[in-house]
């Protein structure tokens, strides 16, 4: 993997190089690094490593936490010149199409994990060397990651990028994703104070 472009993106939350990463030019859907203004990988970066989640990040579903996480992270890069990576792995791993099959598992009454391992894929099915190369790539060595995820923390930990912190991004839940976020706790670990 490489970076393959990259380009200026003025943004509601502020300026940002748009930086597109694949094995080659032909590629599709390349994950991306979003480097605020005002980077710089001397110091401690804020990073946030984030999954695609297009129900969430594009529609605004209310199911999850992930688009209000996303615009959190992104105001926060902004302000600290800070990076959002954003992977491309839809669904915890699963795709678009399962994750929508999850999502009508879990309206039958399974939750978000019992939902994935019905249909046959792992609870997560997510992979961060992506999340390693990218940090690497942009010179940074290291990070305040924002995150609730300890996998996530784990991921960096075992890698050349020191996490010297961590910043949680807990959004309030509400009545339609109050079952989704307790199960993300309790089963996954996730650090959310509920």
């Amino acid at each position: 993997m490489k970076r393959q472009a990259e380009a200026r993106i003025p943004s509601l939350y502020g300026n940002f190089t748009m930086m597109a990463y694949a094995k080659d030019a032909a590629e599709k859907m390349p994950h991306i690094a979003m480097v605020a203004e005002g980077f710089d990988p001397a110091t401690p970066v804020p990073v946030r490593i984030h999954s695609e989640c297009m129900t969430g990040d594009v529609f605004g579903s209310r199911r999850c936490d992930c688009g209000e996480q996303l615009d959190a992270s992104l105001r926060i890069a902004a302000e600290k010149g800070g990076v959002v990576i954003y992977l491309r792995q839809e669904g915890r791993g699963i795709g678009l199409i399962n994750k929508l099959k999850a999502y009508n598992l879990q309206d039958t009454g399974l939750n978000t994990a019992e939902a994935n391992t019905h249909l046959g894929f792992d609870v997560d099915a997510r992979q961060y060397e992506c999340a390693v190369f990218i940090p690497q790539d942009l010179g940074i060595t290291q990070v305040e990651l924002i995150t609730n995820n300890p996998e996530k923390v784990a991921a960096l930990q075992h890698s050349p990028i020191t996490v010297v912190n961590r910043i949680p991004v807990i959004i309030a839940p509400h009545a339609d994703n109050k079952d989704y976020l307790q199960a993300k706790q309790e089963l996954m670990g996730h650090l959310l104070g509920l």
